[in-house]
């Protein structure tokens, strides 16, 4: 079954540019967008969008994407769950929300209204400040998502706020087992 036909039409690809947001080389990963002035807290900064598609194509999608990745270093993936049926397919030019980064102690969260998929403020964003969220991944493909936002509580890999201290602790007895087999106390 092809992907559900919900592509934007030409005038969503021609929109105005986002007044909130630009786009600079980003010390977290590759680029991302930053603050163009005070973001309040609880503003809808952007909308995440792209081509919207069942649960079997983003399944597939994913499963390409993470293998290319893996063989090229060069693919990623930009799917979003949408609802129980459908994700966004983001990794569409006209998406400039698919360059905001993952940290640990974000300034967004991304919110689902009405079929639409927000980015919100979660407080007050100083200008040039770097747009962030959790990415929320699931701890069990942890070792495939390192991260790189240097905050102070980072865990060193992108997973959800309620598995980072379960990945904590497993990181501990990782380096503990480490130890004990080269010999080191």
């Amino acid at each position: 079954m092809p992907a559900v036909a919900d592509s934007p039409s030409p005038a969503l690809k021609r929109r105005k540019p986002n007044p909130w947001v630009k786009r600079f080389k980003s010390p977290i990963h590759n680029n991302g967008l930053f603050a163009a002035g005070t973001i309040p807290e609880g503003t809808r900064v952007i909308e995440y969008v792209g081509e919207k598609i069942t649960k079997k194509v983003s399944y597939r999608r994913a499963v390409e994407r993470i293998d290319q990745a893996q063989r090229t270093g060069g693919a990623a993936v930009f799917i979003f769950e949408l609802n129980s049926k459908y994700d966004v397919d983001g990794s569409v030019r006209w998406n400039p929300a698919r360059m905001i980064n993952h940290s640990c102690d974000p300034n967004c969260e991304t919110r689902v209204v009405k079929g639409h998929i927000w980015i919100v403020a979660l407080r007050e964003i100083e200008p040039g400040e770097e747009l962030s969220y959790d990415y929320g991944y699931d701890i069990e493909h942890w070792k495939e998502h390192p991260c790189r936002c240097g905050r102070p509580d980072c865990v060193g890999y992108i997973v959800r706020h309620d598995q980072r201290k379960k990945l904590k602790r497993l990181l501990k007895k990782q380096k503990k087992q480490s130890r004990a087999k080269s010999g080191k106390k």
